[in-house]
């Protein structure tokens, strides 16, 4: 009977990642840290607002796993400090606003 408790309670998780990756994550809280750390990079390298970034031919992001890990390697690249709780936000803001993989 504990096994089965415990290991009901080590899938539960999972299970919630696997229908909405981000989980409850604040979307406006992603796009404020956004603003902040990310659109002056993607400008530099898509020009005007960096929006192009998101929504170019042949972009590399292609579902919700890859979106969260390019949101972790760039907050990583670009020393942004933020916590896994902000990066979901992140990625939250990013698909609402261009991927909308949950929908």
């Amino acid at each position: 009977m504990r096994l089965t408790v415990f290991l009901a309670a080590l899938l539960l998780p999972a299970a919630a990642l696997a229908d909405a990756p981000w989980g409850k994550a604040d979307p406006r809280l992603g796009k404020a840290l956004h603003d902040r750390s990310c659109i002056a990079c993607h400008a530099r390298l898509y020009g005007g607002d960096g929006s192009k970034m998101y929504t170019r031919p042949g972009r590399l992001v292609t579902n919700p796993r890859e979106l969260l890990q390019r949101v972790a390697a760039c907050n990583a690249m670009t020393k942004a400090g933020w916590i896994p709780k902000q990066e979901s936000a992140v990625a939250a803001w990013l698909n609402q606003q261009y991927y909308r993989f949950d929908q």
